[in-house]
């Protein structure tokens, strides 16, 4: 049988032979390719952390319990030593104020001057806000992901569970527009005796940095996947991921030959140490995963 990731390595493969030259927003410059998709099959407990490359997993979790309290300020992934959001707000910055301020330096001043904090490292109404804060016309707040896990308790076979964060009101006090925008789920084997529904999440993802990106966020969406499932006393069954535009950026290009010269190994498996009580309850240390073996790490400089 061939190995899921190769679904990936095709596309990077794709990218380097057919994409299309074109200038973007950030001017680096991307080989783009419009409309991909890979499914992976979480049903025996497989965690598709990619192996072609070392993959940060436990920052990709981080990041997804991250969105999932609704917060957007800096400063609380800074305390968790994440720092995979700084590079917007210090672009911001330094734009602002003209000062050629480090990275290091610019967040030790977030974490330690509360005004600071508050004025540079707020990024705005992104996932986070809009999955579990919504705002309506009327003012009112909307969870999102509450009303999912609601509705697949007690209406499994809706065609309505999905959540998303293109929130057109507030694209402009973004940080970042968001790239995985729609998440929607579906319930399989509801008639099926003597065994748990499988539940299936599809996630339509309009903007994609191949090598950077999509190894990070395919981790993340299955770990949210493995949570839910939990949460419902479902089982996992696929992860299906789609992509617009999809890109791999012309300062990537060595990093996207050496990474697809390489042979996958076998994907390690996850396991939920607890059942939590809701879906706030889930904590880094609930996840523990297995056998994970990869080939070494490939640096690349993120676009901003």
């Amino acid at each position: 049988m061939r190995h899921p990731e190769e679904q990936y390595l095709d596309i990077v493969r794709h990218l380097l032979a057919r994409g299309d030259r074109r200038i973007d927003r950030t001017g680096v410059g991307t080989f783009s390719l419009f409309g991909a998709m890979m499914r992976f099959d979480l049903s025996e407990g497989q965690f598709p952390v990619f192996t072609t490359k070392k993959v940060y997993w436990k920052t990709a979790v981080k990041e997804m319990l991250w969105f999932l309290t609704g917060r957007t300020d800096l400063r609380s992934l800074l305390q968790q030593n994440i720092r995979i959001w700084t590079d917007w707000p210090l672009d911001a910055y330094r734009k602002a104020t003209g000062e050629a301020i480090s990275q290091e330096d610019f967040e030790a001043r977030i974490l330690k001057d509360d005004g600071f904090s508050e004025r540079w490292g707020d990024l705005g109404p992104i996932y986070g806000k809009q999955w579990r804060r919504w705002l309506d016309a009327e003012g009112r707040e909307h969870d999102q992901v509450a009303s999912v896990i609601e509705t697949l308790k007690t209406n499994p076979s809706s065609r309505r569970m999905l959540f998303h964060a293109w929130n057109v009101a507030e694209l402009d006090r973004m940080a970042l527009h968001p790239c995985h925008m729609t998440y929607q789920f579906h319930v399989a084997g509801l008639q099926d005796s003597g065994r748990k529904p499988r539940l299936s999440l599809m996630v339509m993802q309009r903007s994609c940095d191949i090598l950077l990106g999509a190894p990070f966020n395919i981790c993340q969406q299955a770990a949210l996947l493995a949570m839910v499932a939990k949460v419902v006393d479902m089982e996992p069954g696929e992860l299906i991921w789609a992509g617009g535009d999809v890109h791999l950026y012309l300062n990537h290009l060595e990093q996207a030959q050496e990474q697809v010269s390489r042979a996958p190994f076998a994907f390690p498996t996850l396991h939920l140490a607890r059942q939590p009580g809701s879906i706030d309850d889930f904590r880094i240390e609930d996840f523990e995963v297995r056998d994970y073996r990869s080939h070494e790490r490939i640096e690349a400089p993120v676009a901003v």
